[in-house]
């Protein structure tokens, strides 16, 4: 990946990534042709706007998941052994990006579920 600017990264496949607050990691959208789902992107690096929304499952969340050894049952698992749970977490994180604002949408399971935030810049030493 390299940056387009601060809040944006480009990355393979007409992929653009940004950072989200909420989930404490990068998301990625694929715009322009190309395979598989696309999303508009209004061409902006420092105020990006993506439609539709953004849509992201991870661990028991993802569609069709059919139990056990999701990173709930991993940290659950850690803990029991007294060891630091990881950082990765089950989460659903929805989201509007337009203008260079994130604004979550009420099913997001992390703790700014609800709240409007501008795009964040990527953490010091973050990704290639």
């Amino acid at each position: 990946m390299s940056a387009l600017s601060k809040v944006l990264q480009d990355s393979p496949g007409n992929g653009l990534s940004f950072w989200c607050p909420g989930c404490r990691t990068s998301h990625t959208i694929q715009h322009g042709a190309g395979p598989g789902p696309r999303w508009a992107w209004n061409g902006d690096v420092e105020r990006p706007t993506f439609t539709p929304s953004v849509l992201v499952r991870t661990g028991h969340h993802v569609q069709g998941y059919d139990g056990g050894g999701c990173w709930c049952d991993f940290n659950a698992e850690l803990k029991a052994k007294g060891e630091e749970p990881c950082d990765f977490n089950c989460e659903v994180c929805h989201s509007f990006v337009s203008d260079g604002q994130i604004q979550y949408l009420g099913d997001c399971t992390h703790a700014l579920a609800g709240q409007t935030v501008p795009l964040a810049e990527f953490p010091e030493g973050w990704g290639c």
